[in-house]
């Protein structure tokens, strides 16, 4: 099995099932992070509450680190549980 290869969510239903658990938490981790930025760039209007505002800028930040992250440890479940499937369905021919 290739890491990033496009097929491998569609190995089979457990690969299905892996994928979209973690497309779940990277698009909430996405939306978190968008909305972290959003907050943190109209809080920076207010100066009283600029010291709030970075803080939202660096916890945003750590959640767009975290996106990659997810996808990195997705791939490697999949390596993980891909030679299992692999014997199972050579089992069952």
């Amino acid at each position: 099995m290739t890491l990033f290869d496009p097929a491998n969510k569609n190995r089979s239903e457990r690969h299905r099932r892996i994928y979209a658990a973690y497309e779940l938490g990277y698009t909430l981790v996405d939306f978190s992070a968008a909305l972290l930025f959003l907050v943190g760039s109209v809080l920076f209007f207010y100066p009283s509450v600029e010291t709030t505002a970075i803080w939202f800028f660096v916890i945003g930040s750590a959640a767009f680190g975290l996106k990659p992250t997810i996808r990195l440890i997705r791939e490697l479940h999949y390596v993980r549980i891909g030679d299992l499937d692999d014997l199972e369905a050579a089992s069952k021919r």
